[in-house]
């Protein structure tokens, strides 16, 4: 009778780079010491995490995808097959110029594996489910008012472009003055038409508005939240839809080691490329939470009217750069007051700056 040697890599540590597409998948197998196999599959985690117990029983798996498209939905599988997977910013992974010349599935999937079995990649912060989903609320209520700006503008370049006239204060309100008068405008069939099809799709971007705000406004009243955003409530400046858009995007703030590490990950840093004795300091950082930071920002022009500390420091600010530079530093300490706020659980004392 013939021996069956059963496998054990027991102790033994197996990686997997994996190049996510829609329809398929590319997967690049590594050990320690060397590459084991490269193969197409079916998008799927459930099928990648058989393949790997039942070619390397008993082994310690370590998985890496880029992040994208699919967001976290594989990684969380991985996790419940007992795999450990982690997701990256692409911008994270090694690559040679090269790489970068001949950019391929194979490439890509050999890249990942290689730099996750010599340690060289951090994943990034992956939110639980209900974080995931509350966040998904406040960005599609973003989307939705960026969706009636453009309809807005595409409007008022209409008219301009008809060399119609109309009031700047009653066009920046939208009124329903003003959305009358453009229903009762003398116009030809065609121009009439046109126009028509703007003001639709404009009602309808508003509606969505209305509706996306009816839900932010729940969300922020639920009580996994509440607290949190009547805390940072307390910072002159910083409204509702910016408390809520902070908590469901950075979640425990307590992950931030540091006020640099959190404007860090919000985008408050500078763009800056420095050699030998030469330094090069390009504006804002390209790597942000942009939402966010253009959230923070908005609230920084409302405190330097509303906080004489923010009045005070803003004018301090002005008189050794421009204002566009001096908001990003009423920003970053809006950004601190929220973390204390957060940090302490007390509220913020007003005319104090941190």
């Amino acid at each position: 009778m013939k021996q069956v040697t059963q496998l054990d890599f027991s102790g033994q540590k197996i990686f997997a780079g994996i190049d996510v597409h829609k329809k398929s998948w590319k997967v690049n197998i590594r050990s320690e010491q060397m590459e084991l196999k490269t193969f197409s599959q079916n998008p799927s985690a459930e099928e990648l995490s058989a393949y790997l117990k039942r070619n390397y029983p008993l082994a310690d798996y370590h998985v890496v995808y880029e992040a994208g498209f699919c967001g976290f939905f594989h990684q969380r599988k991985f996790n419940e097959a007992g795999i450990n997977c982690i997701v990256v910013n692409p911008a994270d992974v090694p690559t040679t110029g090269k790489e970068k010349q001949r950019k391929s599935d194979l490439v890509d999937c050999r890249k990942l594996g290689q730099a996750l079995s010599k340690g060289q990649l951090t994943g990034i912060f992956i939110p639980g489910i209900e974080q995931q989903d509350d966040r998904d609320i406040i960005r599609t209520y973003n989307q939705m008012v960026k969706d009636q700006t453009r309809y807005k503008n595409r409007i008022r370049g209409w008219l301009n472009f008809q060399g119609i006239t109309f009031g700047e204060s009653e066009s920046r309100y939208w009124s329903n003055v003003f959305t009358r008068w453009l229903k009762e405008l003398s116009l030809n069939p065609s121009a009439r038409t046109a126009l028509d099809l703007k003001l639709q799709g404009y009602q309808q971007a508003r509606d969505m508005v209305l509706a996306a705000t009816r839900q932010v406004r729940i969300l922020s009243k639920q009580e996994r939240y509440k607290k949190r955003i009547t805390l940072i409530r307390t910072i002159p400046g910083v409204g509702e839809i910016t408390a809520l858009w902070f908590v469901t995007e950075v979640g425990d703030v307590n992950r931030f080691k540091s006020l640099d590490a959190l404007c860090d990950y919000v985008g408050l840093v500078p763009n800056t490329h420095s050699t030998g004795d030469k330094e090069k300091v390009s504006g804002l950082t390209r790597r942000a939470n942009h939402q966010l930071r253009e959230k923070l920002i908005e609230a920084s022009w409302t405190a330097i009217r509303t906080d004489p500390a923010m009045t005070m420091a803003f004018n301090d600010y002005c008189k050794r750069m421009k204002k566009n530079n001096a908001i990003i530093r009423i920003a970053k300490k809006i950004l601190n007051r929220i973390r204390y706020v957060m940090k302490n659980e007390a509220p913020y004392v007003i005319a104090v700056v941190q």
